[in-house]
């Protein structure tokens, strides 16, 4: 029974001004609708320039549930392209990463391609003589997204070939990923420390709705940078603050300073909290730092770059960056009810080593598969993703601090406990899937 499929009707009434239907969580086919439309008209984030330096290089990855993989190609350029051979339809690139040299060669029947897609050589090429093979599908090599775009060397896609720019799609929300970059003395980034990697038996909108949700870090983190907290005020006065507890601390925030933090919410979904304040701005100065970026920048400009401590930015539909503190997490969605999250690193290049040692530090406390924050978030989303089963009740409430006035309003700064940026993603979701409002 296709209940949404053809049925645009159905899935504008999934998402109230107040309320979202529990099928946006739960409903397998409103999932794949997801991954042949929404994925495909946005502009997802595909990986950074840094992990292909030389050509040949390349990296496999998903957009939605589609393989790709992002190549450096002979010309230097970066090319995003399906992963999947036009011959017999193998997957071409089989690893994670490596350097394919000047061309890619299927594993299945020795058919070559080079790193752009177009193909190279195919063996016994005599066989296809007069069969009409230059008309063929296959000829044209391995398919390429054709809309790709290199952001301060952060790659994006879109796999549409029609619709919104790159630039009307992210607008202002581009500044921060400038600020991420500018906190370089080179204003350069590059991945380092690996990637953070683990499943999570749940929704991906679950993950995203999570990232601007500010009234649940003092409840739900209570048991693990709570018990941190409470451990570091019984030490002897005079000891040493642990870089471990300045990072656990700001969880246990009160309700006040994450509603004067503030929220501020831009067009098509993007937003962040983190406006006044966040949970960012009290780290420890690391030495030799401040200098290289007066250095670089001048004085005035680098109180604008560090002051600026935004905590969580989303950039709808499935990423999530915090800049102060240069980490990146991406949550792939495999199924309905199960999602890999990505969490990446990144160093300041030119600055000091300590800055990378706080970023890692942070990812394997937070963000890690054996982190002490991050399972607390991991047994939120898995109760939810079971109960939302339930015939009790069909919708969830978004509504806190609604004002029907927000709809029109773009890039504005809100109470930092709203849930305005969560409608904004809803109102984005039916935009995305094709949906008129």
């Amino acid at each position: 029974m296709n209940l949404y499929r053809n049925n645009p009707d159905a899935i504008r009434q999934l998402v109230r001004d107040t309320e979202v239907h529990k099928d946006l969580y739960i409903n397998e086919e409103l999932f794949q609708l997801e991954m042949e439309q929404l994925f495909a008209n946005t502009w997802v984030y595909v990986g950074h320039a840094s992990q292909i330096p030389n050509k040949g290089d390349y990296f496999t990855t998903t957009v939605g549930t589609e393989e790709v993989i992002m190549v450096r190609h002979s010309d230097n350029s970066i090319k995003v392209l399906y992963n999947r051979c036009p011959h017999k339809g193998v997957k071409v690139a089989g690893e994670t990463c490596g350097n394919t040299g000047k061309f890619f060669r299927c594993p299945y029947h020795a058919w070559t391609f080079r790193t752009d897609g177009r193909l190279l050589a195919i063996p016994l090429k005599k066989g296809y003589e007069d069969t009409g093979f230059e008309c063929s599908e296959a000829s044209r090599g391995m398919a390429a997204v054709e809309n790709v775009v290199v952001y301060r060397d952060f790659v994006f896609c879109r796999l549409s070939a029609e619709g919104e720019s790159f630039e009307d799609f992210f607008g202002e929300s581009l500044s921060t990923i400038d600020n991420m970059v500018d906190r370089s003395p080179e204003g350069k980034l590059e991945i380092a420390g690996g990637v953070m990697r683990y499943m999570h038996h749940c929704n991906w909108k679950m993950l995203v709705d999570n990232q601007t949700d500010t009234c649940h870090p003092m409840v739900a983190h209570e048991s693990s940078a709570g018990t941190a907290v409470k451990v570091w005020e019984n030490a002897p006065e005079g000891t040493p603050k642990p870089m471990a507890v300045e990072l656990f601390a700001p969880f246990m925030s009160p309700y006040e300073f994450f509603e004067n933090m503030g929220i501020r919410v831009w067009e098509n979904g993007h937003g962040h909290t983190g406006v006044a304040d966040s949970i960012h701005a009290e780290y420890s100065d690391i030495d030799g730092y401040w200098d290289q970026m007066v250095a670089a920048y001048g004085e005035e400009r680098t109180k604008e770059i560090l002051g600026d401590v935004r905590h969580n930015t989303v950039y709808f539909p499935n990423i999530m960056i915090k800049g102060p503190i240069q980490t990146l997490r991406i949550f792939k969605p495999i199924a309905v009810d199960k999602t890999l999250v990505e969490s990446w690193t990144f160093r300041l290049v030119g600055a000091p080593d300590k800055l990378l040692e706080r970023t890692l530090m942070y990812n394997r406390l937070i963000n890690a598969p054996t982190s002490v924050v991050g399972h607390d978030d991991l047994e939120m989303y898995e109760r939810a993703q079971q109960a939302l089963k339930s015939r009790g009740r069909d919708w969830l409430n978004v509504g806190r601090l609604y004002d029907p006035a927000e709809k029109e309003q773009k890039n504005v700064v809100i109470n930092g406990t709203s849930e305005m940026q969560m409608r904004a993603q809803f109102r984005a979701w039916l935009k995305y899937m094709g949906i008129d409002a």
